[in-house]
């Protein structure tokens, strides 16, 4: 399927100014607009509840996919949970939008957004799983060989780690960081800090993208 092209003319983070993370706003969340700015080193958030920004952070936090920290109670952890990807998107979705989880940015409009981008075989879910009850998960974009990851949940002890875990598996791990594929996770924190994540300057990012987005996609094959 076509996707058509973005009506807007998304700007290039190159030319931001250094330690800032919000570079421009407006726009819309169609696919065509939302495939060119995570092209470009771009991800849209709502500056306010009515104000769409698209955000290049300065630095940028990364998980090098041969630098994942796996302790063991992790080990332990990944064979207390079954592993999906793809199998309840909209329900990961949601569990991260749950207002009563700090920060929550996810709204309706992005739901159906990245919904859409998802029905296309763009946006990705992976799920983890106490029998029937989904308890863990992340999603995020894929374009190329860049992992965009957009949010995590957890409802029991390290399932959103167990998520991660196997999402790294799935990219490919230590090979596909030679290849030059990113996982990309906006900032680090010092929970994901503790995960292997590592910061890179915006201009670094930049320059390591346009590899990563022309190889081939793994998820959306």
């Amino acid at each position: 399927m076509t996707i058509p092209p973005s009506a807007w003319d998304l700007p290039d983070p190159v030319n931001a100014p250094a330690g800032e993370d919000l570079v421009a706003v407006g726009a819309d969340l169609a696919p065509g607009t939302l495939i060119a700015a995570y092209s470009r080193g771009l991800f849209p958030m709502y500056v306010e509840s009515d104000i769409l920004g698209w955000w290049s952070p300065d630095p940028r936090g990364v998980l090098p996919l041969d630098a994942l920290r796996v302790t063991r109670s992790l080990c332990s952890s990944c064979r207390r949970f079954d592993v999906t990807i793809d199998r309840a998107f909209e329900d990961t979705m949601r569990a991260c939008a749950d207002p009563a989880r700090d920060s929550g940015w996810i709204t309706e409009d992005f739901i159906r957004a990245y919904v859409r981008l998802h029905e296309l075989g763009i946006a990705h879910s992976v799920e983890a799983w106490r029998g029937d009850v989904l308890v863990g998960g992340l999603y995020g974009v894929e374009i190329g060989g860049l992992f965009a990851g957009e949010s995590m949940f957890h409802r029991e002890r390290d399932a959103s780690k167990v998520a991660l875990v196997a999402l790294v598996d799935a990219l490919g791990g230590a090979s596909a960081q030679e290849e030059g594929r990113l996982l990309d996770v906006q900032w680090r924190t010092a929970h994901l800090a503790s995960l292997g994540v590592i910061e890179l300057s915006r201009p670094d990012y930049l320059a390591r993208l346009p590899r990563a987005v022309a190889l081939p996609a793994v998820l959306g094959r």
